[in-house]
């Protein structure tokens, strides 16, 4: 077993010390747009999330009679500024 670690511990030493090899992949894993849509996508999964919670809530409270209509709405909306807010960084 040490027979295959050794050459191959040497060669990485080597590159180590003198940066002689040149294989070395110097681009990004994602590129700037794949980038930008996984973390607009995460944001807007993220405010859906949010929003089934706090809509249930709110037709909750609606139905009871403790909360008026456009608070109900404006709770339900809030978390979709986080998709906002991804969307203002992208273009910024």
């Amino acid at each position: 077993m040490i027979e295959t670690i050794a050459p191959a511990l040497v060669d990485s030493l080597t590159v180590l010390q003198d940066g002689s090899q040149t294989t070395v992949n110097h681009e990004p894993a994602l590129r700037q747009g794949a980038a930008a849509a996984i973390g607009i996508g995460l944001a807007a999964i993220g405010a859906g999330y949010a929003e089934r919670g706090i809509g249930a809530a709110a037709v909750g409270a609606l139905a009871e009679d403790s909360i008026s209509t456009g608070i109900g709405i404006v709770l339900t909306v809030l978390p979709e500024t986080l998709v906002i807010f991804a969307l203002v960084a992208l273009f910024v």
